[in-house]
């Protein structure tokens, strides 16, 4: 494994974050909190052992294999985590540093996930620290680093971008990885300006517009109020806010194609009809379900289902009120739309619509194979045949998720809560949603769980964002060996 081209990217990393601390220091000088030190501190220490690790160890080889591409990538969102999580422990704001790093990490990997009880009582500077982290860790950090460092992997960077990008399938060939990924993070700022704007012209603050949209872009769900999106009460807020949750549950292929107007090839996208079907039947099974609790009022209890399916479906996780008290249907639904999660190559979570997609069909085509012993069947999607090793992967990725899942759900069953928090808990960690239902609900929290179970969610977080493998890899002790 080449380890100096992994440190080098760590370095890489460290500047990155340091840099980004700074707009918090910024913040807070605004406001003229004295905690804007500890992003200064902290953010200079980082960068310079950022550069430190750049300009010391650069590597003379910078080919990068798929190996020390995924170490890479699992290494940097466990030390962004580790970082990240010091101002809020040196501040005094989250005085546990286990608190800190979970925050952090849940932030880092757009889950959502809080042990804050009191999210009002931070200063200005971590609010914007906590939105930060799920706007970098929405596209992802590596991705940033493969649009402004030239030559970081040569032809090998798509190792990187597997490593970080969520879902199954990434074009075989990206004839200039670097362009593709700048083109990645224009069509996201872009988004998060316009969302920024339409925020601000539906009488939003300023700093609560850029909060909201940072978090959203990222699907984090990290708000600034107690009552998150419930503190807006204005339905085109919330509506503004629950539209472009969905916008960024998208593809962003299917943006690319629409820049390049290839819109033939965009809208071929099976996913994507899957996707806006899973929110369309959802919303309506969902807002028929719950109207009688809402005054038998169509467009209240629409508004209320929209905006849930939107928020869960791209696990982000935003709320507007408390779903534990919805019936059983309803619930259901949210916690079978938890998994699915959103359209791969998004900011999204969860298992991928394309996932399911390619498993339903090698379903089919095992059907089909038995019934018709002699017939040649490929499997395709968006009228292009799926290479074997694609559905082989979405197979063994499906085992390992299972064993994750079932192993996280026994470790925390240690603790003794009920079924409910202990089995919504680990899918809302693991999915990247944040809230659950039971004690992890959208009015709920992490705060009272143990610190072993803090660590196996946390786990869960990072594991699920990266989607297991990069994580699992590091713990291999063949794969730190000579090759």
């Amino acid at each position: 494994m080449n380890k100096r081209i992994i440190v080098y990217i760590l370095g890489w990393v460290l500047i990155v974050e340091g840099a980004a601390m700074q707009a918090c220091t910024i913040t807070s000088m605004i406001y003229r909190e004295h905690e804007g030190i500890y992003f200064f501190l902290t953010g200079l220490v980082a960068a310079t052992a950022g550069v430190l690790a750049v300009k010391v160890k650069k590597p003379k080889n910078m080919v990068l294999y798929q190996k020390a591409g995924f170490a890479a990538t699992g290494l940097s969102w466990i030390l962004m985590s580790l970082v990240a999580a010091l101002p809020f422990f040196l501040s005094g704001e989250i005085p546990d540093y286990l608190d800190a790093f979970f925050e952090s990490a849940s932030g880092f990997t757009t889950t959502g996930a809080t042990i804050l009880k009191d999210v009002e009582a931070l200063s200005h500077g971590m609010l914007l620290w906590r939105s930060v982290m799920v706007w970098l860790g929405g596209m992802g950090v590596i991705v940033f680093l493969l649009a402004l460092i030239p030559k970081l992997g040569g032809q090998q960077n798509i190792f990187l971008m597997k490593a970080e990008s969520p879902g199954p399938i990434i074009g075989k060939a990206v004839p200039k990885m670097r362009n593709y990924a700048a083109l990645l993070y224009g069509i996201y700022i872009g988004l998060t300006t316009l969302e920024i704007i339409l925020l601000l012209c539906g009488g939003m603050g300023f700093f609560d517009a850029v909060n909201t949209s940072f978090s959203n872009a990222g699907t984090g769900g990290f708000g600034i109020h107690n009552d998150n999106m419930a503190a807006y009460h204005s339905r085109y807020l919330q509506t503004v806010i629950a539209v472009f949750m969905m916008l960024f549950g998208i593809n962003f292929s299917f943006y690319i194609l629409l820049i390049a107007r290839k819109f033939k090839q965009a809208f071929k996208m099976e996913e994507l009809y899957f996707y806006l079907g899973f929110i369309a039947v959802s919303t309506v099974i969902i807002g028929i379900n719950i109207m009688p609790l809402y005054n038998n009022d169509p467009g209240d209890s629409f508004h209320q289902s929209f905006f849930y399916v939107s928020s869960i479906i791209t696990t982000t996780g935003f709320g507007i009120g408390d779903v534990n008290h919805w019936p059983m249907l309803s619930k259901a639904i949210i916690l079978v739309i938890t998994f699915t999660g959103a359209m791969a190559g998004s900011t999204g979570g969860g298992f991928k619509i394309s996932r399911i997609i390619i498993l339903a069909k090698e379903v089919k085509k095992e059907l089909s194979m038995l019934i018709h012993p002699r017939n040649v069947r490929t499997i395709k999607m968006d009228g292009k045949s799926i290479d074997h090793n694609v559905t082989r992967n979405t197979s063994v990725y499906l085992v390992v998720y299972l064993a994750v899942f079932v192993g996280s759900c026994l470790l925390i069953a240690i603790e003794g809560r009920d079924m409910q928090t202990t089995f919504t808990s680990v899918a809302a960690t693991l999915n990247n949603t944040g809230p659950g239902f039971g004690a992890v609900g959208p009015v709920g929290n992490y705060a009272d769980f143990s610190v072993f179970s803090k660590l196996v969610l946390t786990f869960d977080m990072i594991a699920g964002r990266l989607e297991l493998f990069p994580i699992i890899l590091l713990m291999t002790p063949a794969a730190w060996k000579k090759s």
